[in-house]
């Protein structure tokens, strides 16, 4: 089982990795961080977006916010694919923002709501599991599209340098100067 201080690294290195990301793709022409290179979300903006969009439809599940009928969250939300920010500075002001609620949430786990089931709909489906893996699920999800991020950076000459998990940690324990 996952433990409340696991969940806090977790949702630490998202915003790590967000912010090392969006710093690195904000180099970038909108038209190159646009530009269709035949990802699964087409581009670097798209992956972003996706990444952002999912985010949304899992903490409105997390936090029992209520969603209209045809939507996936609030906000409008219908579909995976819908592009919610186009403009890219509107975008990462939002990832931000969200990483804030994430991690104001993420805050607020005990060990014993990470256990509890949590109950929602899921592509016309009622699911029921233990909250720690939606939790695992959440940041999986942002780690591998991270990834191809990273990859599709790379392709265009930006490199992130060290993305793991354990060099944050090491960062966040390092003596003060």
């Amino acid at each position: 089982m996952m433990s409340p201080e696991w969940a806090g690294a977790l949702g630490r290195y998202n915003r790590w990795m967000n912010d090392k990301l969006y710093g690195l793709a904000a180099t970038l022409s909108d038209e190159a961080r646009k530009r269709d290179v035949g990802a699964f979300f087409k581009s670097i903006h798209g992956t972003f977006n996706h990444i952002l969009l999912a985010d949304r439809v899992w903490l409105a599940r997390l936090t029992g916010a209520t969603v209209p009928d045809g939507f996936m969250a609030p906000g409008g939300i219908r579909s995976l694919d819908q592009e919610l920010y186009a403009d890219f500075d509107e975008l990462r002001r939002q990832r931000t923002l969200t990483d804030g609620e994430l991690s104001t949430w993420v805050a607020g786990l005990t060990d014993a709501s990470l256990a509890a089931p949590i109950a929602f709909m899921r592509r016309g489906h009622k699911q029921e599991c233990p909250l720690w893996w939606t939790v695992a699920h959440v940041f999986n999800h942002q780690t591998h599209h991270r990834g191809q991020i990273t990859t599709l950076l790379l392709q265009q000459g930006c490199d992130p340098g060290v993305t793991d998990l354990y060099a944050m940690l090491r960062e966040e324990n390092a003596p003060a100067s």
